[in-house]
Order: structure tokens, then C-alpha cells, then sequence
């Protein structure tokens, strides 16, 4: 009887140690914050060059961690690059191709399979706020189609695409299906003030949380508090609101930054911040010297800013000048926290951060770029390597360039180096139909309003 008694505790004991080492097992697993502006150019901080933009919090995560200086999105436009971040597949293989605004059916789809949904199944508590432009305006909080938490977020506090009227006392944010209404104040803290509440007091506490952050700053129609464009006196009225604009986002940014400090989290915290796409012409954005702005596949269009903390593992105040793009963040978190990926479907994206260890990323997709609004010369763009080569919108006229040392793409090589440009088209050629062929192609091939002609393009 003895025996049994001993055994009896001795069980007890050790599914007491169980559950002990599975909890320290779920909240030592990093958390992860990807946070991403709207339409912020390549040169639009400090951080990345810029002598009059204000960015101390950009400023200072990068002295924290890693600059990437040659990190992409995935298009050159809104839509399709979150799409990439979320699943890790190239836009028009995940269905997302196009940017997502009037009555388009394109959305992503409930069979994509998002990082957010891999971690929420892992035993995380997930959240996203500000903008999702993951489905069309008629599908937003319609019951028929997938939202966030479709995709694996328990908490969501979002808008269809822009803050509207704008950036200013916005009126069109939902929060889990349920309209907010008016909200006082300026888009880009507001979203850090309901993110923060998420992390002090809505999250589950015993869990790992991850989380994505997305401003609506600096897209147009732009709306700056005062105190923001007040720093920059000297500037015409389009810049002080634009640059003012740029710090308000950078501000929130660094609330959130404060109260992972302050709540000792940020140690064990994986931070992204990185953009869209590139600025928009008109409102004072700069893609730093780069060829192209927003919906070109030119470097304008697609390099971002991105950097990258994690303290303990990445290693302070480094720059790194390895080509990233969007899609790699979902194997990249992944990884970090050890969550298998699925082998059901083609992963485009891979894990970068060998490259913080110098080693060469293995890539089985080249890093490649279709844009439905580019403009018909740069329609299609494939990166190899120091290479690039661009192609038009019918696919029958082609330029080339060595964009590790002609990063503004003055030097069209196609002529000079034509066995060089063979190579690359037919790699293009091919990586294209894999891509066309594993997506939903009848959403595109059946395309009935494509953008008119010098139509303003408010997206």
C-alpha cells in the first residue's frame, strides 16, 4: 500500500513538473511585433539619410539592432505586399495580386495559411492593429469573407485600407466585427494607445504574444498634429506636414517601444518595422535617390526601410546589405520560435537571419515582383544575386542592371551584355509560370476594371 501511495506522488509529482516545464516553455518563447508604415519612402527617415526628417525611435531601434539596406516589399502597392508578409508567398500566388479597393473578389482567402494563425495554434496570443486591405471594400466586416481573425488574430482593431476622413479624428475603425465610430486624436498613436491596452490588460498574460502594427502614416490624405509639424518651420506647408507626418508615426512607434521597456518585455521581443512600398510623388515622400516611387518595380517602388531588433541575438548598431524582402519575415518568425512550416504549399520566403551571420541565403524562388499598376516599362522585376532585370507588361522587352553597385538603375546592361540578360529572362520566364499557375489566375485573367487612364490613384 506503501508502494502505491509513493507512486501515486511520485506521478503527481512529476505532471506537476509537466506543467511547470510547459509553461516556462511557452512564456520564454520570444514575442514578435511586425510593424509596418504606409507608403514611407526609402529615404523618408533619419535613419536611412534623410537630413531633416525627425526619427528618434526608428533612430534608435536600428542602433538596437540591424538596418537592412537593401530590404524589399513584396509590390510595389499596398494589398499584395501584406498578403506576402502574412503567408510568405508571392502575391499572385497567394491571390492577392492587386491592391484591394472597389468590388474586386480578390481577398485572402481562407486557404492561405498565415504566420498569425501558426502561432495562435502554437499556444500564442495574437493581435493586430490598424490597417488590413486584405479584401475589398464591400467585403470589410462582411461575414461572407475572411478577416483577421480568419487568419489567426484573437484581437483585432482595424480599417478596410485608409484612415478616413484621414489621419485625423478617424471614424472607420472596427474592433472584432464592431464599428468604434469617431475616435479623437491623430491614426498613428491611436493605433499604438489600443495596441498598448492589448499588451498591459488584453492579452493572455501566461502566454507568448505576437502582434502586427500597422500605421496608416504617411498615406495620403494625410492629417499631422501640430506639435509634429511645428518641427519643421523652415519647410514649405506640403514637407512640414509630410515630414511632421512621418515623426507623428515615428512617435507611436516609440510608445510601444517605452512600454515593452517598461513592462520588461523587450529583451525577449522580436521587432520589424519596415514599409509597404514605396512614397507616393506629390506629398513629400523620397525614396532616397532610388529610381521609381509607389506601383513601380523599379528600386523606388519596392526597397523599404527595414530594420530589425532582438537583443541578445542580434548583435547592436549593425548594417547589413543583404537583399531581404517581405515574404521572408514569415519564415523568419518562424523559425525564431520554432513553429514547423507547412509542407503542403510553396513557401517563397525564407529565413534571413543567417544573413546577420554572413552566410548566403538559399532561396528556390528568386526574390521577384509583379505590379498590376506599374507603369507598362517595369510591369515585372527579378532580383538574383547583385542582378535584376526588368521587364515590361507584355513580357518582350527587357533591362538589366547590376544593382549592387548601380543602385539607381542608371545603367541599362541588356545590350551590353546580352548572354547575361538571357539567362536572367529565362529564369524570369520560368519563376512566372510557377507563380501564375499555383494561384488563382481566373481572378486576374478575369480582370474587368483595370485603372483608367491618368485616373488618380488613391491606394
Amino acid at each position: 500500500m506503501k508502494n502505491v501511495h509513493f507512486l501515486g506522488v511520485v506521478l503527481w509529482v512529476c505532471l506537476f513538473l509537466a506543467l511547470i516545464s510547459t509553461h516556462v516553455s511557452a512564456t520564454s518563447k520570444p514575442n514578435i511585433i511586425v510593424v509596418m508604415a504606409d507608403d514611407m519612402g526609402w529615404g523618408d527617415s533619419a535613419t536611412y539619410g534623410h537630413e531633416t526628417i525627425k526619427t528618434p525611435s526608428l533612430d534608435k531601434l536600428a542602433a538596437q539592432g540591424v538596418k537592412f539596406t537593401q530590404g524589399y516589399s513584396s509590390a510595389g502597392v499596398c494589398s499584395p505586399a501584406r498578403s506576402s508578409i502574412l503567408t510568405g508567398r508571392t502575391p499572385y500566388r497567394n491571390g492577392v495580386w492587386r491592391h484591394l479597393s472597389g468590388r474586386h473578389e480578390a481577398h485572402l482567402r481562407a486557404s492561405e495559411i498565415t504566420y498569425p494563425s501558426l502561432f495562435q495554434q502554437a499556444g500564442y496570443s495574437t493581435g493586430h492593429f490598424g490597417k488590413w486591405h486584405l479584401l475589398s471594400k464591400h467585403q470589410f466586416n462582411n461575414e461572407g469573407y475572411p478577416h483577421p481573425n480568419d487568419h489567426g488574430f484573437d484581437y483585432w482593431f482595424a480599417t478596410q485600407n485608409n484612415a478616413e476622413p484621414s489621419h485625423k479624428n478617424p471614424n472607420n475603425f472596427i474592433r472584432n466585427h464592431k464599428a468604434v465610430g469617431e475616435m479623437k486624436g491623430y491614426s498613428a498613436p491611436l493605433v499604438a494607445d489600443e495596441a498598448i491596452r492589448w499588451i498591459e490588460t488584453g492579452r493572455d498574460a501566461s502566454k507568448p504574444f505576437m502582434m502586427s502594427v500597422w500605421f496608416h502614416e504617411p498615406h495620403k490624405p494625410i492629417a499631422t498634429d501640430i506639435k509634429f509639424s511645428a518641427l519643421y518651420p523652415n519647410e514649405n506647408p506640403v514637407n512640414k506636414k509630410y515630414f511632421g507626418n512621418i515623426t507623428q508615426m515615428d512617435y507611436a512607434l516609440g510608445k510601444i517601444m517605452e512600454v515593452l521597456d517598461e513592462q520588461g518585455l523587450s529583451d525577449n521581443t522580436f521587432v520589424i518595422f519596415l514599409s509597404d512600398n514605396g512614397p507616393v510623388v506629390g506629398v513629400g515622400g523620397n525614396s532616397g535617390g532610388l529610381r521609381g516611387l509607389k506601383r513601380n518595380d523599379f528600386e523606388g517602388g519596392i526597397r523599404v526601410p527595414f530594420v530589425v531588433r532582438w537583443p541578445g541575438h542580434i548583435q547592436p548598431g549593425t548594417v547589413n546589405d543583404t537583399p531581404i524582402i517581405g515574404s521572408d519575415i514569415f519564415s523568419t518568425v518562424l523559425a525564431i520560435a520554432d513553429i514547423p512550416a507547412p509542407r503542403d504549399r510553396k513557401i517563397d520566403g525564407v529565413n534571413f537571419l543567417p544573413a546577420l551571420a554572413g552566410k548566403e541565403l538559399q532561396r528556390s524562388t528568386p526574390l521577384f515582383w509583379r505590379t498590376h499598376v506599374s507603369p507598362a516599362e517595369d510591369r515585372v522585376a527579378m532580383r538574383i544575386g547583385d542582378w535584376k532585370i526588368v521587364g515590361n507588361d507584355t513580357l518582350t522587352e527587357f533591362m538589366l542592371f547590376n544593382v549592387q553597385t548601380d543602385w539607381q538603375e542608371k545603367n541599362n546592361l541588356a545590350s551590353k551584355m546580352p548572354e547575361k540578360l538571357t539567362v536572367m529572362k529565362a529564369r524570369l520566364l520560368e519563376t512566372w509560370e510557377d507563380i501564375k499557375t499555383d494561384g488563382p489566375n481566373q481572378w486576374w485573367e478575369n480582370e474587368t476594371n483595370p485603372p483608367r487612364k491618368g485616373a488618380t490613384l488613391n491606394y
